[in-house]
């Protein structure tokens, strides 16, 4: 599975559309937020950059936004894979 630079999974939303703003806002961004993207990012391969809802670049695996999810507790947890048959985790 991909992680973030502190180890968190990623995941993907599959209710996200492929333009335009992402479909995970409000209490759902509390519980599963975008995964950021630094200024100094930059984008290679499979791996892009979406605005993000609230301002600033979000990261996209293969087109669709990341995200990391609230209850994953320390690195390596991927409590959010498959969650409601909507939340993935980013694999290689």
């Amino acid at each position: 599975m991909y992680t973030n630079a502190k180890g968190m999974t990623l995941y993907t939303f599959d209710k996200d559309p492929a333009s335009g703003p992402s479909a995970c806002s409000g209490g759902c961004a509390q519980v599963w937020p975008a995964a950021m993207a630094d200024a100094s990012d930059k984008p290679q391969g499979d791996w892009t950059m979406m605005p993000a809802a609230d301002g600033g670049n979000q990261w996209a695996y293969k087109g669709k936004r990341v995200y990391t999810f609230a209850k994953d507790q320390k690195p390596g947890d991927a409590n959010g894979d498959n969650f409601k048959n909507m939340w993935h985790a980013v694999k290689h």
